[in-house]
């Protein structure tokens, strides 16, 4: 593997553990309770901290496959939960979302920054990455 897909392997993993950290921090610090869909984007982004972690300590850049798949399943809940909040269409025939409501924004930096949005932020820079690891590999061979 090259120095470049080692230094790719080890930004994805820095980028899931830094997403994990901030979601928790705004659950158990914060004590914002996540809605159903935070929770969903939740199911993609955790694993990552560990499936990244052991890829880059056995230096297997084939996980990619794997982590884009969780990274855009998890980006098109995030964009679809942002949509929700940002879109006056779509947060007007908003489904109900449980005890907390999937349109509620316990932060709004900028007028934009929202956590769907920072969750969608990470599995971006995850899928990217994650495609450009795909791309090494095919080179490679």
């Amino acid at each position: 593997m090259t120095k470049k897909s080692e230094n790719t392997l080890l930004f994805m993993w820095v980028v899931s553990v830094i997403a994990t950290m901030g979601s928790l921090f705004f659950s158990e610090i914060r004590n914002y309770e996540p809605c159903e869909l935070c929770w969903i984007q939740r199911i993609f982004m955790y694993p990552l901290v560990l499936i990244l972690g052991i890829a880059y300590v056995q230096k297997n850049a084939r996980i990619a496959t794997t982590t884009a798949i969780f990274s855009v399943i998890g980006g098109a809940i995030s964009l679809y939960h942002y949509g929700l909040q940002k879109v006056s269409f779509l947060s007007e025939n908003a489904p109900a979302c449980g005890r907390v409501s999937c349109t509620g924004e316990y932060i709004n930096i900028f007028g934009f920054i929202t956590i769907p949005f920072l969750a969608l932020t990470a599995f971006v820079l995850i899928a990217i990455s994650s495609f450009m690891l795909l791309k090494d590999l095919k080179g490679e061979k």
